[in-house]
């Protein structure tokens, strides 16, 4: 039998309007101790973004995001979190904020591939 690893996920919400509440997924960032892995993808459903405020600005919310991707990939997109360990990078991306770009509650499950379950979760819960 393979072996199942834990893994811990956090979905990216979008909050336009933080003062509002009104959010929607955009993106995962999943990790997963025992590989020592840890990433993110994220989808940006603009039509969506403008419904919820129609003067928001795409993309800095577009960066912000990417930015996030940035950090879990490590090296010099990680910014000030390049010499991070996965696990630190993850800790760090999910401490709840006031921003428009918000983690949710961090949620766990098993996996024999981490790398698959950021786009299984991508498919279920963003696109």
């Amino acid at each position: 039998m393979t072996q199942r690893d834990v893994f811990e996920y956090a979905l990216l919400r979008v909050v336009p309007r933080v003062q509002r509440g009104e959010f929607f997924n955009a993106g995962v960032v999943v990790y997963c101790r025992a590989k020592g892995f840890v990433a993110a993808r994220t989808a940006l459903d603009e039509s969506k973004l403008m419904a919820l405020d129609p003067g928001a600005d795409v993309t800095g919310v577009r960066a912000a995001l990417h930015a996030v991707e940035g950090v879990c990939r490590g090296g010099t997109d990680a910014g000030q979190a390049a010499g991070d360990d996965a696990g630190r990078r993850f800790r760090w991306l999910i401490a709840p904020r006031s921003t428009v770009i918000q983690p949710s509650p961090v949620h766990s499950g098993l996996t024999t591939d981490p790398a698959a379950e950021v786009e299984r979760l991508l498919d279920l819960l963003v696109r």
